[in-house]
């Protein structure tokens, strides 16, 4: 029989509010038990409750493999379980000790529970994350820097995830299981000082709450709380900021950045560097902010872009675009044979076609002499290419810059040349005087970027 006493009538009402607050009363859940102190109050606390909420409940315990008494946990799971009358689902999962090894059981367990949750059609997984867990991920956090939403710590839900006990602290769960007489497991690797949440456990809690007479752990939770709204609201308004700011082809008004304040400048720019695939850190940031003050550029790490990134803040624009001089000179080249002949040039996507009637519509089109030397190459701009007209030679590169075309395009636009290697065609840039009944078009432009005068690139 369950003892209720002060202590457990007041852990169980704090527990029945907030899962009726998570909108889980009538539902189904999942409880992750790892054996400890917080996962068996998560336990004892729901089957207190669970017929007053009319909620469906079953429990997973998970061995990682990591410590050769985890089979003698997941056994104790297993009679706590049963002793409540709740099924009890057991997984191993196999992981070794080694590099990363918290963040890769983190990971192998979530995995496992949602796996879990949908093999037995229930609402969601319950962790028995406390407010002190909140506290130490917090310093933990704030420790290694952080901004303000990070400082948010555990989400108390997420989809089909949610934490119950996240505003308990460690102290009222041991006092709740006392007083219920139920008893425990210590995960040794929680007492391992070779983890930071360990030493800031067992170290860095304790001393503060030394240091001020009284426990800062409610406090610290109290913290990611206001953080989480305050984070909520700063998102909801940077969104609006972003909708503002953002052109067509996907850079931000540079005026409008300059003007947004701090808060909002900080999270429009990471946006914006995420989706370009740059690495952001704090050091990272600081330049880009340094960068669009001055209206200069910045170099940046790129997760998936080969050379690396730079973010350009000059012409009324900040956006994020290549490294020049970061795409293969030699990049795949499209040859053209003749009449007929069509296809699509590699790395721009460009697609072109040589024929004698009409282009496609919406194509771009070039008159060639009857006496045009085959095959014609597209490729991209090199080293010394010139165009030549009536008044003699230019620079392509002048060509380009006189044309408007924005510095992180002109490696991406394509240039035609013919059998002798000259230039006879940079489409929507410059054509060559040159004419005759052969036509040599293209269509199909690539997506995502935009010169003037009305061709695409």
């Amino acid at each position: 029989m369950p003892v209720m006493g002060e202590t457990s009538l007041l852990f169980s009402r704090n527990l029945a509010g907030c899962y009726r607050q998570l909108g889980l009363e009538g539902g189904s859940v999942l409880l992750a038990v790892s054996g400890g102190a917080d996962s068996c109050a998560l336990l004892v606390g729901t089957a207190l409750v669970r017929e007053a909420l009319s909620l469906r409940v079953e429990v997973a315990t998970l061995d990682h493999g990591l410590r050769p008494e985890a089979r003698r946990d997941t056994e104790a799971v297993v009679r706590l379980a049963a002793g409540w009358g709740l099924p009890c689902h057991v997984r191993e999962l196999g992981l070794r000790r080694g590099p990363g090894v918290e963040e890769r059981a983190r990971h192998a367990r979530y995995a496992a529970l949602e796996a879990l949750r949908r093999e037995r059609g229930l609402g969601a997984v319950a962790t028995a994350h406390t407010a002190t867990d909140q506290a130490e991920t917090l310093l933990m956090r704030l420790s290694r820097g952080t901004a303000l939403r990070g400082a948010i710590g555990i989400h108390r839900a997420r989809a089909a995830l949610v934490r119950p006990l996240i505003e308990r602290t460690r102290e009222e769960v041991e006092a709740f299981l006392a007083e219920q007489g139920t008893g425990f497991v210590h995960d040794s690797m929680n007492e391992d000082r070779a983890f930071l949440r360990a030493r800031l456990r067992h170290e860095l809690l304790p001393a503060l709450s030394a240091a001020v007479g009284f426990s800062v752990v409610p406090h610290l939770a109290a913290f990611t709380r206001l953080a989480a709204e305050d984070e909520a609201l700063l998102a909801r308004m940077a969104e609006e900021a972003w909708d503002r700011l953002v052109l067509p082809e996907g850079s931000l008004d540079a005026v409008g950045v300059r003007a947004l304040e701090p808060a909002l400048r900080r999270r429009v720019l990471v946006r914006l560097m995420t989706a370009a695939g740059a690495e952001v850190d704090g050091p990272s940031l600081a330049r880009v902010l340094d960068a669009v003050a001055d209206g200069g550029t910045v170099t940046l790490r790129g997760g998936y872009v080969p050379g690396g990134l730079q973010l350009l803040a000059m012409g009324g624009r900040v956006r994020c675009v290549r490294r020049e001089g970061s795409a293969d000179e030699a990049a795949a080249c499209l040859v053209l044979d003749g009449e007929g002949s069509e296809g699509v040039q590699p790395g721009t996507q460009w697609h072109f076609g040589v024929g004698s009637g009409t282009p496609p519509p919406g194509a771009l089109a070039l008159s060639l002499r009857e006496e045009t030397r085959w095959p014609l190459t597209v490729r991209t701009r090199r080293a010394g290419d010139r165009v030549r007209g009536p008044a003699g030679s230019r620079k392509l590169q002048d060509v380009l810059v006189d044309g408007r075309v924005p510095r992180e395009h002109r490696d991406r636009v394509p240039v035609v040349t013919d059998a002798r290697g000259s230039v006879l065609w940079v489409p929507g840039v410059w054509n060559s005087p040159d004419a005759g009944a052969v036509r040599l078009y293209l269509w199909a432009l690539p997506p995502g970027t935009g010169m003037p005068g009305g061709c695409a690139l």
